[in-house]
């Protein structure tokens, strides 16, 4: 991994009293499909993990190799896919179906058990006494795909194993799209390997998807599918009160939005044919939400004045008495007076 700290400039602002109190760095880049960058803040060619933010990309081989024809997968099972949910019911009964269609059951998953950060479902699971399961694992829904690939190729039960056929069909799909070999390969939270590349090339590929007519047959109809999957279903891609799925909302179809694990995000605008790729060096979400909203609203899909994007653009900071003590918002450096890019 490259050291990207020097390179990095002041992206969003923590304020306190007046006084600016915490500054996240990090680095950000618009891409159009035909390769030309809109802007770019910070240096691009830093190499990243995407995390979670590409997981779209992950699940290209699902739909390419016939697999999710094969299955009858709609366009709940492709959201879930490409998911980083929050194990809420709506998720996890999803998931359960899923697995049921391929003949498997939960301990076929690989990713682990995991809490769910869905209250409702916490406080179900505490009432009845019982312990969370894979099906809560925010990446159940992908593996749920690599499950159904896997079973498709004929392969073996590890498919979460970078040698397996299934791992090895992500890989080719995350290098031919970022147009990249990557440098290496990380294991994720849910035990899959998490291929890095720059963030240059990441914002190639989330481009290439926003106009999917450049890509062949089968890889553009997959990429097709699955950023329409996204828009349709925001609430299956994350859950209530995530960014992803409240942002998506606030711009009802016109963007596909993840984001990834030590604030990386992605976006796809398929009107603008733009990707938007940022990673804040820190790994703050608060931070990463509050500059991808704002790149939003910049590119003129966002309102400024919706409250689920207010919500992240300038979020309040609150005390335990519900005080204001101070917000966070977009740098001038990114937010340049909210002038539109163009």
């Amino acid at each position: 991994m490259t050291d990207r700290s020097a390179e990095a400039v002041e992206l969003v602002d923590v304020w306190r009293g007046g006084l600016l109190e915490s500054v996240h760095r990090g680095h950000a880049i618009i891409m159009h499909a035909d390769g030309n960058v809109l802007a770019e803040f910070g240096n691009a060619d830093a190499t990243i993990f995407p995390r979670s933010s590409c997981k779209m990309l992950q699940a290209l081989p699902l739909l390419e190799s016939g697999a999710a024809d094969r299955f009858g997968l709609g366009s709940e099972q492709l959201a879930l896919a490409c998911a980083s949910h929050q194990g809420a019911l709506l998720h996890t009964e999803r998931v359960s179906d899923w697995l049921g269609t391929l003949d498997l059951a939960e301990s076929a998953l690989r990713c682990g058990a995991q809490a769910p950060s869905d209250r409702a479902e916490a406080d179900r699971l505490r009432t009845a006494g019982e312990r969370p399961c894979q099906l809560h694992n925010n990446c159940s829904g992908k593996h749920a795909g690599f499950l159904t690939l896997s079973k498709h190729l004929s392969g073996g039960p590890d498919y979460h194993e970078v040698d397996h056929p299934v791992q090895q069909a992500v890989k080719d799909a995350f290098e031919e799209m970022t147009q990249e070999t990557s440098p290496g390969f990380g294991i994720d939270g849910c035990s899959a390997p998490n291929h890095a590349t720059s963030l240059r090339g990441f914002a190639r590929a989330l481009a290439t998807m926003s106009d999917p007519a450049r890509l062949s047959g089968k890889r553009g109809d997959a990429a097709t599918r699955l950023v329409a999957a996204m828009r349709s279903h925001p609430l299956l891609v994350a859950g209530e009160g995530r960014a992803c799925s409240e942002l998506m909302a606030a711009m009802p179809g016109a963007v596909a939005l993840k984001t990834g694990a030590e604030a990386v995000f992605a976006a796809i605008l398929p009107e603008q044919k733009l990707g938007i790729a940022l990673k804040i060096e820190d790994g703050a979400t608060r931070a990463s939400e509050s500059a991808i909203a704002a790149l939003l609203v910049r590119l003129g899909v966002a309102d400024p004045g919706h409250p689920l994007v207010a919500k992240r653009l300038n979020p309040p900071q609150m005390n335990w008495n519900g005080i204001v003590t101070g917000h966070i918002s977009p740098a001038e450096t990114l937010w340049q007076d909210g002038k539109t890019l163009a």
